[in-house]
């Protein structure tokens, strides 16, 4: 087993496309990040496997802030220490529909319940026309393809440097984001198909380097776009930046934990 790096920072949408937040600690269960993307919007014209309206067709959604109204119950699953003493761990219950209750504040400032019918009103304004939208609420996580997203912060050194500006992090919109032992950017693509632990208990899969789209051209603060982003990542780097994950032991990750190649 080598350590190959250590987290950097830890991250989760509430509402899938909206603005995430930094946690010192998350929980990683086999559905993705507790309390990951647990919201998301399904468009009328969306395509049927993937259904999702998302800033590439409202970039305003960026600077939407979500966060839940119960946040101390958000942090980690009720029963999560009687489930972990129970040899070999198990699966722990997720809280309550109404603990997960989700408020998010627009950019104007006014703060709504994320069932508010007045929000979707927002949200289409200086859309497609005679695009409707309707809520989806869910226990797993509502991520593009896997459970776990994770990027190093070499990576995105490197990104930068090609494009020649300083990128924000949270173009990403990564869970986990990695300092790496190594200074190189995407190392991280060595571990698909190769098994991480995180911390001290959590387990993951890398299955696939992250396939990237228009999303990480926009400034996650102004949403303006920068096209040379995808640009770079498209011609220097097979159109991919970070990596997906599965996991496979179920666990508390906290910033600063090593992370370990077990394989």
């Amino acid at each position: 087993m080598t350590v190959v790096g250590r987290v950097e920072s830890l991250w989760r949408y509430p509402v899938k496309s909206m603005r995430g937040e930094e946690l010192r600690e998350v929980f990683a269960g086999f559905p993705g990040i507790y309390g990951d993307r647990a919201y998301a919007f399904r468009s009328s014209a969306g395509r049927k496997g993937f259904p999702y309206f998302t800033a590439r067709e409202q970039a305003l959604m960026l600077r939407f802030r979500a966060a839940y109204r119960h946040a101390e119950g958000m942090t980690m699953p009720p029963n999560l220490a009687e489930a972990e003493a129970l040899a070999p761990g198990a699966t722990p219950l997720y809280a309550d529909p109404a603990d997960r209750m989700v408020e998010v504040e627009t950019p104007s400032g006014e703060v709504l319940a994320v069932d508010d019918a007045r929000l979707i009103d927002i949200l289409v304004e200086g859309a497609r026309d005679g695009i409707a939208l309707s809520l989806l609420r869910s226990e797993r996580a509502l991520t593009d393809c896997r459970p776990v997203s994770l990027i190093s912060t070499q990576t995105v050194g490197q990104l930068s440097r090609e494009v020649g500006v300083d990128l924000d992090k949270r173009r990403f919109r990564a869970n986990v984001y990695a300092d790496l032992a190594d200074s190189a950017g995407f190392g991280e693509d060595a571990w698909v198909g190769r098994r991480l632990r995180i911390g001290a208990r959590a387990a993951i899969a890398v299955t696939d380097r992250d396939p990237r789209c228009m999303m990480i051209t926009l400034d996650p603060d102004t949403t303006e776009p920068n096209p040379e982003v995808m640009r770079r990542v498209a011609r220097g780097h097979g159109g991919a930046a970070g990596v997906y994950a599965a996991v496979l032991v179920e666990g508390v990750i906290r910033a600063g934990d090593a992370i370990t190649l077990l394989d």
